[in-house]
């Protein structure tokens, strides 16, 4: 089977990955798939650094606004749409260009993995979240710990959701969420992909975090939370739980005032970064693109052009 280019641009939260990704498909007359797994909810653009329509620049889009807010978007699903997505734009012809900063969205997509349907235990999930509360998100990360070093190793202590959904897997099937990704492993993947991450000193990252925070704050991040809890949208959806919202929320309710629920963005938001650049650096085939750099689009585009004329791989 011969396989399909698919250039990937990955990295960290406000690192410039959407400009990128834009200067390249409109470059190539490509399209996008996000890789992002708060980007696909609609009515929540402010948070999530959604492109606006005119920042798109009439390009295609795809998996951002997919979802409402109320549903449980997962990485099966995810995964199923991106593929199909992604052929659909190999069909026009068109060069399709995967980008995000959710990790395990994009190696699931870019590796071929195949999920299979974990049974779901809704009384099991409920008990380990009783735990969680009355013992620490620190005691549970030990249990998975316990049963699966490597899927502890890779998830942070803090994500509740995905430690609850590992242990749950655990206990369905009696086999580890890490075993069961290795064993879905497809014979090879249906992609020729190029990997690129723009590369920031960490402190001019964390300097492009805080006043990108800043900018959401001040184009109105609280009244778009506002009008979601308004709307019924809760803490305990997967949504709400995102960064910005969740904490949001908090001031909301009154919980916090409007200088610490900043300062809490901002620190979520750098530690989130600091675990994405963990994820990216373990991937040797990512070529790193310096920032800042005015020619940074340019060299990109020139490094696909020679990757695809060796590949013998032509877009129409």
């Amino acid at each position: 089977m011969e396989k399909k280019p698919l250039v990937v641009i990955a990295g960290p939260t406000a690192s410039g990955k959407t400009a990128l990704s834009l200067d390249v498909a409109q470059h190539f007359g490509g399209e996008i798939v996000s890789a992002d797994s708060m980007q696909v909810y609609r009515q929540m653009d402010i948070g999530t650094a959604k492109p606006t329509r005119a920042e798109r620049r009439g390009i295609k889009h795809f998996l951002i606004d997919e979802a409402a807010p109320c549903e449980d978007f997962n990485l099966a699903r995810y995964t199923s749409l991106a593929h199909k997505y992604i052929a659909r734009i190999h069909e026009k012809g068109k060069l399709p260009v995967l980008v995000g900063g959710t990790g395990l969205y994009i190696d699931t997509v870019v590796n071929a993995l195949e999920l299979g349907e974990a049974r779901i235990d809704v009384r099991f999930r409920e008990e380990l979240a009783r735990i969680a509360k009355e013992r620490g998100g620190d005691y549970l990360h030990s249990m998975l710990r316990g049963v699966d070093p490597e899927a502890a190793q890779r998830l942070n202590v803090n994500d509740l959701r995905r430690v609850i959904r590992a242990l749950e897997v655990y206990h369905t099937s009696g086999m580890t969420i890490t075993e069961q990704q290795k064993r879905s492993r497809c014979g090879a993947t249906p992609y020729h992909t190029i990997w690129f991450m723009p590369q920031w000193d960490r402190e001019a990252l964390y300097q492009r975090i805080n006043a990108r925070v800043d900018a959401m704050l001040d184009a109105g991040l609280y009244d778009e939370v506002k009008a979601l809890a308004g709307a019924g949208y809760g803490k305990n959806l997967t949504s709400m739980q995102g960064i910005g919202y969740k904490e949001m929320l908090n001031y909301y309710y009154g919980r916090t005032t409007w200088d610490e629920t900043g300062q809490i963005i901002k620190r979520s938001t750098r530690r989130y970064a600091k675990r994405q650049l963990s994820w990216f650096r373990r991937n040797k085939q990512i070529i790193s693109l310096p920032a800042p750099d005015e020619m940074m689009s340019a060299k990109c585009i020139k490094q696909i052009e020679a990757w695809l004329c060796e590949s013998s791989k032509k877009i129409i």
